[in-house]
Parts: structure tokens; C-alpha cells; sequence
């Protein structure tokens, strides 16, 4: 089949190199040329795991094209799949008008039948508001032109965004048109062979199964860094808490990890944009305000935790920290609402100098970080740790989850370990000389 893809971020180039690795023929169209002049030489610009290798692979065996002219994307295919950014506005609503950019090219270029398809995450009503834009361009043309608009949205982790797509748990098809959706449904055949994994609802519901879905994962990782911090000051260990309520089938093991709170490119955008959403239709979402509200002070949960352990020797001013862990998680390069650049700025707005590192998000953080004087980024894990006063670490790479403490123990001045994400034995640490705090667990 042959689809086009327009917009080459996280859930655009990944849909285009998986698409493309089924047999499909698919162009990928983005407004900027460099991004395309660096694919055609399959040099991605995003940081994905196993992404470089099907984009490669896919190039070379010429399934996977990129083009700038959103007009050739809109002839050579059939399907017209739009994965623009949908950025947060300041008061947490959903940005559109990349989407809406988007449709107003379509109806100026399309001359055929199209399936145009929303991969975005848009609020409720967004399909209908595109399709409205483009035959509002076809009727200023003076010609009938039909086409369908789908709600597809996407699932992907970022980390496992490949994975996700690969082998997903659902593909849900928002149409009224049960030949749209047997149609999307033979494009995605390939990636459901083992059981059916489509799911066809309406348009709207489909959109708001995205919002709900995301919506509901970070419920539940603001329930569980709750339970921590009361864990912690009533005497209780969050790490049997979790096994105990996890054991119920209803509840399950899946996302209670405490730690320091949920960022990234989806939760926080999309937890803000449905409490918007519901503002508007004049409907308080006070759950999901709340959700909000406790990962927006649990990202401070490692800064306050060091604040108060430096309080009664003088302060953290002048004082050194080496930070390990700078994305809003592992596995990824972004480093937007990360939990780290929340702990670097408050620490350094108290004088406190930190040096951090992280494996693949360290040259974003330079540039995000680039006038603040107390913050260094370095590429040496170890480096980092020569004559500072504690070591935090923030994301759950896995070279962090067992190193040298040894090096750690001799490289700083004061033995302390900050285990934002819970990853060490506090029983383990206490043997080897350290001081150590984590999340809702006792110390020892």
C-alpha cells in the first residue's frame, strides 16, 4: 500500500519505518528541509532505539521516501496519516494549529478519494473540525472531492516506541465508515497476525480513548508516589505496600512504581489538556487536577529530600551535587518535564552546583541549561562523582542499577546516596558506609 506520513517526530518517523518494514511504500513529508536532507542520508533526528536500523534498512531497499511538499505526499497515496506536534498551550490546552495547518494543505492539494488519518493525540472533536477545514478548501476550489477522516491514535512508549508499534496490545479505528475501517484494517493486518487487536468505536470515542488512556496510567503513577510519602512517615515500606496490592488482579504490578513523578512529550500534556477539555464543556475533572497537582510537588521530592538533609550542616550553597539521570526516564533522550531539570533548578537557585550525566539526553540538557552557571553536563558517569558532596540519582537507566560503589564511596566527600527511583538495596548501601534516602521506604 502506499501511505504518507506527515511529520517526522517520535510517533511519525516510527509509524513511517514500521509501515515501510511490512512492504508498504510510504513518504514521509516534513516542513523542514534539513530534517529531510539528514533522513534521506538516514541520519535520524530522534533518539529511539532501534529506530536508526528500520529507517536504514527501509531507505536502502527504497520502501521509505521523504519529501518536503506536503502536495506530493497527498497524490501518491491513498492514506494521509497526520503526526504532527500538538504542543501545550500555557494554560494546558492542545495546540491544533500544526493539525490544522496540516488539513488546510490537504484540501488545497487532494483531487481523489483519501483516507486521511489522525495519529496525533487531539482533543474530542478535532476530526470533526478537520474535515470541515478540508472540504471548506476543496468548495473554494469548485470541485467535489471525497474523503474520509479516522481517528488512529497512537500508543508508543518512547524507549519502546518500535516495540509498541510492532506488537501492539490495540489499534483502535475511530470511523462511522465500515469500509474505512476495513481498509485501515488491511494496512495494519501484518502487525495483529496472532489474535484481533483492532478495536472500531466512533470517531469521538476514539479520541477520547487516547486522553483516557493516558489519563488513567498517570493516575496511577500519582497514586502510588502518594502511598510513598505517607509510607514514609507512618514507618511503612512502599516496596510491600506495592507487592501487596499488586497481587490483585484488578489492581496488578503495572506503572505503581514510586519515584519522581511522570514527564515526557504525552502524560503531563494530556492529563492538562482533558482538564481543559472538561473547563470548557464547564465541568470541574478535580481527580485529574489532583493527579496533576501531586506529580507536579513529587518532582520536587529529590531536592526536598536534599534540602533537608544539607538544613542542619550549613546548607546546600557552595556545595556540590553529581547527578545521575537527566530524561524524564530511561531509554529516551527527552528531556521534557523531567523530574531532573526540576531538581537541578532548584538546587541551583539555592547556590548548590550540580554536575550531571545522563547516556543519551546529556547534549539536550546542555542546551536547556545553558545559562545556568551552576549546572555542568558532562559524559563521564564516574567523572562527576570527584568531590561532590552526595550522589541523586533521578532516571532508571540500567547502568545505574549496579555500579561500582566502590568508586562512588571513595570519588565523594560525604558517603550519601539520594535513590530517586528506588533502585538500591538501602540494607546493601548501609553495609558499604553510605547514608541513603529513596522514596517510602524507612531508614535505616
Amino acid at each position: 500500500m502506499n501511505v504518507s506520513i506527515i511529520g517526522t517526530g517520535y510517533v511519525g518517523l516510527v509509524a513511517a519505518a514500521c509501515f515501510a518494514e511490512m512492504g508498504n511504500h510510504v513518504l514521509c513529508v516534513d516542513i523542514n528541509p534539513a530534517v529531510i536532507d539528514a533522513l534521506r542520508q538516514g541520519k535520524i533526528h530522534i533518539y529511539e532505539p532501534g529506530l536508526d536500523v528500520l529507517v536504514q534498512r527501509n531507505l536502502e531497499q527504497n520502501r521509505l521516501q521523504f519529501t518536503s511538499d506536503i502536495r506530493e505526499g497527498v497524490e501518491k497515496s491513498k492514506f494521509l496519516f497526520n503526526c504532527v506536534g500538538t504542543p501545550p498551550r500555557p494554560d494546558g490546552s492542545c495546540d491544533l494549529s500544526y493539525v490544522y495547518d496540516v488539513a488546510t494543505q490537504i484540501g488545497k492539494a487532494i483531487s481523489e478519494y483519501r483516507i486521511i488519518v489522525n495519529k496525533s493525540t487531539v482533543p474530542v472533536g478535532t476530526a470533526d473540525a478537520v474535515s470541515g477545514m478540508i472540504r471548506h478548501e476543496i468548495e473554494k476550489r469548485g470541485i467535489d472531492v471525497n474523503f474520509d477522516v479516522v481517528s488512529n491514535p497512537e500508543f508508543l512508549k518512547e524507549g519502546d516506541a518500535v516495540s509498541d508499534f510492532m506488537k501492539p496490545d490495540r489499534i483502535i479505528i475511530g470511523t462511522d465508515n465500515p469500509e474505512v475501517a476495513e481498509r485501515i484494517g488491511e494496512l495494519y493486518s501484518p502487525f495483529a497476525r496472532s489474535r484481533d487487536k483492532l478495536v472500531i468505536m466512533g470517531v469521538r470515542s476514539a479520541e477520547m480513548t487516547k486522553y483516557a488512556a493516558n489519563c488513567m496510567l498517570a493516575t496511577k503513577i500519582s497514586f502510588i508516589n502518594e502511598m510513598a510519602n505517607i509510607c514514609e512517615r507512618v514507618g511503612a515500606d512502599i516496596r510491600d505496600v506495592r507487592m501487596g496490592i499488586g497481587s490483585d488482579h484488578r489492581i496488578g504490578y503495572h506503572f505503581i512504581y514510586p519515584g519522581v513523578g511522570y514527564g515526557g512529550s504525552c502524560f503531563p500534556k494530556d492529563v492538562n489538556a482533558l482538564i481543559q477539555t472538561a473547563r470548557d464543556i464547564g465541568y470541574t475533572a478535580e481527580l485529574l487536577t489532583s493527579v496533576d497537582q501531586v506529580n507536579n510537588r513529587q518532582k520536587k521530592i529529590v531536592s526536598e529530600k536534599i534540602k533537608a538533609y544539607f538544613e542542619p550542616i550549613g546548607g546546600v550553597r557552595d556545595r556540590v551535587l553529581a547527578l545521575w539521570g537527566l530524561a524524564f526516564k530511561a531509554n529516551t533522550d527527552d528531556i521534557r518535564d523531567s523530574a531532573a531539570l526540576v531538581t537541578i533548578a532548584e538546587l541551583t537557585a539555592l547556590g548548590m552546583r550540580v554536575r550531571a550525566y545522563d547516556p543519551a539526553a546529556g547534549p539536550n540538557a546542555a542546551r536547556a541549561l545553558k545559562d545556568n552557571r551552576l549546572a555542568e553536563i558532562s559524559d563521564d558517569q564516574y567523572s562527576i562523582l570527584n568531590g561532590a558532596d552526595a550522589l541523586a540519582v533521578v532516571t532508571d537507566w540500567n547502568q545505574f542499577r549496579n555500579p561500582d560503589f566502590k568508586t562512588i564511596r571513595s570519588a565523594l566527600n560525604n558517603p550519601v546516596i539520594f535513590d530517586g527511583r528506588n533502585l538500591y538495596s538501602k540494607k546493601q548501601l548501609a553495609g558499604l558506609g553510605f547514608t541513603s534516602f529513596s522514596i517510602g521506604r524507612p531508614q535505616i
